[in-house]
């Protein structure tokens, strides 16, 4: 057997036990909205004391969740803006998530996707056929848009071709307005009392807008060179 397949046992029989390990435990309970407001002035405190090491570790916790794809990415989110206030929190969450959903989709290209394609093989096809047509453009409006959860659009995304560095900077830039209204919805985190209760309406269709909106450019700007295809064509003749 070669050294890289050891390795990928390795990877797999790791990440199996962390997960495994979770839920016997049952971590989850850890990475609850009501957990959170109860043990936010400890961690206020731990974090004055060390500041560095707080957040060392929160990034760290936050990029095995996102990285495993186990629940609680949004209560990590709203925890960033409790303890580390807006600016400081944004910047955490974007870059922990940002690699988190990065290490689930090398993950997914190099060791899991035997299993990912027999998972979410359905959701392959659409996603992928998405990717061929518009590339990077598509996978910023499926980060803005939430027609996937995000684990999925991380893993599935393995089985494409896109590059992981190309994969790394659209997904910071398409999950950075969503992430900013979770951090800022954190500071105030005595005043929510449910989820579902920071995303309005309103706030959810101006995520479809700006999500459709790189498209609609990307579609306008191909018509126009069409038509100057078109015109100069017509010009030759």
């Amino acid at each position: 057997m070669h050294a890289s397949a050891y390795k990928k046992i390795g990877f797999i029989a790791g990440g199996g036990v962390l997960v495994a390990l979770f839920f016997i435990y049952d971590l989850q309970q850890f990475l609850t909205l009501d957990y959170l407001k109860v043990s936010r002035d400890n961690f206020a405190d731990l974090y004055a004391r060390q500041p560095l090491l707080v957040m060392g570790v929160y990034v760290l916790l936050y990029v095995l969740v996102t990285g495993l794809s186990l629940p609680g990415a949004v209560v990590m989110t709203l925890a960033g803006g409790a303890l580390f206030g807006l600016w400081t929190g944004l910047l955490l969450v974007s870059f922990a998530s940002t690699t988190g959903a990065t290490c689930a989709c090398f993950a997914a290209r190099f060791i899991l996707r035997d299993w990912v394609e027999n998972k979410f093989g359905d959701k392959f096809s659409t996603l992928n056929a998405g990717i061929e047509r518009e590339g990077a453009f598509y996978l910023f409006t499926l980060r803005l848009i939430p027609v996937f959860p995000f684990f999925i659009i991380n893993l599935v995304l393995g089985l494409t071709k896109m590059p992981l560095t190309t994969f790394f900077w659209v997904s910071q830039l398409g999950m950075l307005p969503g992430t900013l209204v979770f951090v800022n919805a954190g500071k105030e985190i005595g005043k929510i009392d449910s989820l579902s209760g920071i995303l309005s309406p309103s706030l959810l269709a101006s995520f479809v807008i700006l999500g459709l909106f790189p498209l609609t450019v990307k579609k306008i700007l191909a018509v126009v060179r069409q038509k100057k295809l078109r015109g100069g064509t017509n010009g030759n003749l």
